[in-house]
């Protein structure tokens, strides 16, 4: 599972790791299935998310790590009990499914990463994300998986009818995608010229922040060499520009000199700029906020961040938090916003998704419904070094542009920053920590997707799937136990074979 995300992006191998869970939790009891699931977890979790910790030491790394495998572990443990039901792929693919809802949710605001849907941006089924978004994507992945498994399985039993009625699991998410991708393209209804900023910081580290001005300095002289360049005509002249998270870490609303020079630079340009800033409050805390700042006027609509990273933005359990590492009281005192994450810019309404929040599906959608004709994701990724940590965020806006079929702009203060269409694909893409320009000619559209519609519809039928599943199975294991006459749970080497693979007398 972990090689189907980047850096290595081999889509195909999610659903081979699914299958191995599934192989390892059968015929085992719930204990064993926690277990092996528990470690299938780890396994995944571990070498996915190293970047948390690497400014920061082990710790955090590994305790997230830990936390996340709790999942994989339930996943194993429901597997254990549905393998008994007719058409088990199905039942435990939605257990998968459930199990990701789960995490996305729980704890403190739930940790997306890592879903599978978001390892299958190079691959076909990502276009499922249209219909039913991440978790459309997720269960079909989930489901080739099992199915794979119940092929085999049937195969080494000598059950032919088994075998195909299995197969057909794994190929109607293929079926599904190959139609999506059949379908005429969305032709957009408009376009705009939007430009991308990546201003690069001083170093590598966590301290990047102790250079806040040089941050800032590096961020509008980028921006003024664009106006240079559609001064002389080299380049055309946008009808926005975007800055990164953390572009401006000294208050423009407060420090008189700062809000002056960015005054200047934006009245020079003509044009709106959404620049990231972190705003200081009297009583110590903080709002991480990209503002809209135009031209004459200076700033006007603000996003203030809605998701905020728990032990980095705000530290919950602190005196535990504390015991695993010292940076842990560097965490900041951030404090949420509201609202539907709109502003508008040259008069387009854009989502604003910051960093973290491109992870969420209820935050980008809750835009999307409200009239959001294209989505930014300002992001700051200078503390993860030179990790995988932008390159899976990237896959992420991919996932998020074909969901919604709306462009996609990355502004990330040290990259990756990108431009990437309503079809997901990548047009332009900056380099990690330099300073990079990105103008395009981008569509703009104002109609809805399934997914769009349907929200987390299709997350909670699954979901309900899985606990109904979960209740025949148990139901089903009892009786077998009482017609045996078992008083014990059944040994490994006596599961009860699924009733669409036993024979007829």
């Amino acid at each position: 599972m972990f090689i189907s995300f980047p850096p290595t992006a081999l889509w195909g191998a999610a659903p081979v790791g699914v299958a191995l869970v599934v192989a390892a939790v059968w015929g085992c009891g719930i204990g064993q299935a926690l277990l092996y699931g528990y470690a299938a977890g780890l396994a995944f979790f571990l070498p996915l998310l190293p970047w948390v910790g690497i400014y920061v030491g082990a710790g955090p790394w590994i305790a997230l790590a830990a936390v996340e495998a709790v999942a994989v572990a339930v996943f194993g443990a429901l597997v254990s009990r549905m393998v008994v039901l007719p058409g088990y792929p199905l039942w435990c693919a939605c257990a998968w499914t459930a199990t990701e809802a789960l995490r996305s949710r729980l704890p403190f605001g739930g940790f997306p990463w890592g879903k599978l849907a978001f390892g299958q941006t190079d691959g076909p089924l990502v276009q499922l994300a249209a219909v039913g978004g991440a978790p459309a994507v997720s269960f079909a992945v989930a489901l080739i998986g099992c199915s794979g498994f119940a092929v085999v399985r049937a195969a080494l039993r000598r059950s032919p009818r088994a075998a195909v009625r299995a197969s057909l699991g794994g190929i109607l998410p293929f079926a599904g995608a190959a139609l999506l991708i059949a379908l005429p393209a969305y032709e957009p209804r408009a376009s705009v010229t939007v430009a991308v900023i990546q201003g690069n910081v001083p170093r590598l580290g966590l301290d990047f922040n102790a250079q806040r001005a040089a941050v800032l300095e590096n961020h509008l002289r980028r921006t003024e060499d664009l106006a240079s360049a559609i001064e002389s005509g080299q380049m055309p002249r946008p009808a926005m520009i975007v800055w990164p998270e953390n572009a401006s870490d000294i208050d423009p609303l407060r420090d008189r000199q700062v809000r002056a020079r960015i005054d200047e630079t934006v009245n020079r340009l003509g044009v709106p700029v959404l620049v990231g800033a972190v705003l200081s409050a009297d009583d110590g805390t903080s709002r991480n906020v990209s503002i809209v700042w135009n031209p004459g006027s200076g700033p006007g609509q603000q996003h203030i961040k809605r998701r905020l990273v728990p032990f980095g933005e705000y530290l919950p359990m602190r005196p535990v938090a504390t015991r695993l590492s010292a940076y842990a009281d560097k965490a900041g005192r951030f404090v949420p916003g509201d609202g539907d994450g709109i502003v508008t810019l040259a008069g387009i309404p854009t989502a604003a998704a910051i960093c973290y929040e491109v992870a969420f599906d209820d935050l980008i959608r809750e835009s999307v419904r409200g009239g959001a004709q294209l989505i930014t994701v300002p992001t700051n990724n200078a503390t993860f070094g030179r990790t995988a940590m932008s390159f899976q965020q990237l896959a992420m806006s991919r996932l998020r542009a074909i969901e919604h079929r709306r462009t996609v702009l990355i502004a990330a203060t040290s990259g990756v920053s990108a431009v990437v269409t309503p079809d997901g694909t990548v047009t332009d893409q900056s380099a990690l920590f330099s300073a990079d320009t990105l103008i395009a000619t981008v569509p703009l559209d104002d109609r809805l997707t399934l997914a769009t519609r349907w929200g987390a519809l299709p997350e909670a039928i699954t979901s309900a799937l899985a606990a109904a599943a979960l209740i025949a199975a148990t139901v089903f294991k009892r009786r077998a136990r009482r017609t045996s006459g078992l008083k014990r749970s059944v040994p490994a080497d006596t599961t009860p074979v699924p009733i669409d693979e036993q024979k007829s007398p």
